[in-house]
């Protein structure tokens, strides 16, 4: 039985398989149209990676979390690996290789909108020998398995079915969005796709909560346990064989919406592994999110326990006061 249907106390943390990057981010009023210049506004240079970005979300909230990945020779590194520590991820599983550390080059412009480009690099080094080291020494103490798309599909699949056959909760954010294996999906608990991917993956289009349930159900009919939607500001939607459920957003002034999804699959995995049912998981990770858009940056916008608890309680006091 996983996590997500089991009122039993949680035995652990969460395992992250996935990227670790540099983030290189530029900021200005638009984004250039093709062949254009530009001048900018602002630049930043932090730790990012949705793995990395996923793994100091769910420390934050409150779960141990430790990382699977990669990262270079080059003068990144340290700021890789000391940034995810000082943020209370266990990193004895992120392997140095020769090379250059994953890189991402994101855009943002005023209205907190961006466009992403990620260069794997060292992330493509992540081996099959590595996963099972990191599952032979974690899998019997952390209950959540947390993985994407950013390093070697082949990898990807590899860690969800070792976290099937370890009995840990499976959730795929499946970003960046390709095809995937048939076979994968009843090995999944919990895939989080926003419009843009849901679409990518079932080739329908996401506008509304209808459509959003027609998507939903697509992964449903695959043999996923759950398919939770994300619509920024039009909520989150989760569908799964028995309920459709509709979680309202938290409305924010949105800054930069880098790491929202991040930060949303960090909290939700965090919270699963803490004890948390499914629906009260998914609150804070939409709080989560919530935060993070108001933030520039990617690592250094993600929320700290402290703050997700404020909003929530802040927005419940609000939909009270409305009712």
């Amino acid at each position: 039985m996983s996590q997500t249907e089991s009122s039993a106390p949680p035995s652990g943390g969460v395992l992250i398989v996935g990227s670790i990057t540099a983030d290189l981010t530029t900021f200005s009023h638009r984004l250039p149209a093709r062949g254009e210049t530009i001048l900018g506004d602002e630049f930043t240079l932090v730790l990012g990676g949705k793995g990395a970005n996923q793994a100091i979300a769910a420390a934050l909230a409150g779960s141990s979390a430790h990382m699977v990945s990669c990262v270079g020779t080059d003068l990144f590194s340290p700021l890789l690996t000391e940034g995810m520590q000082s943020a209370g991820v266990n990193t004895e599983h992120v392997r140095r290789v020769s090379g250059p550390s994953g890189i991402a080059h994101i855009r943002v412009d005023d209205s907190g909108e961006n466009d992403i480009v990620m260069v794997p690099l060292a992330n493509s080094s992540l081996s099959e020998a590595q996963i099972d080291a990191a599952f032979s020494a974690r899998a019997g103490s952390s209950t959540v398995l947390l993985t994407q798309l950013e390093i070697p599909w082949a990898l990807t699949q590899y860690s969800i079915r070792k976290g099937h056959e370890a009995g840990l909760t499976v959730i795929l954010d499946p970003a960046p969005a390709t095809v995937l294996d048939d076979a994968i999906w009843p090995l999944i608990d919990i895939v989080t796709p926003n419009e843009t991917e849901a679409r990518l993956l079932t080739g329908i289009v996401v506008t509304d909560l209808e459509s959003a349930t027609a998507a939903g159900r697509w992964f449903v009919d695959r043999g996923v346990r759950y398919a939770l939607i994300t619509m920024a500001a039009a909520g989150a939607l989760l569908v799964s064989a028995t309920e459709i459920k509709h979680f309202d957003a938290i409305p924010v002034q949105s800054v930069d919406t880098t790491a929202a999804g991040d930060a949303f699959a960090g909290y939700l995995g965090a919270a699963l592994a803490l004890g948390h049912d499914l629906p009260d998981a998914i609150g804070r990770a939409m709080a989560a999110g919530a935060l993070t858009v108001t933030k520039r940056g990617a690592s250094p916008s993600l929320p700290s326990r402290a703050d997700v608890e404020t909003l929530l309680t802040r927005h419940t006091a609000m939909r009270a006061t409305k009712a």
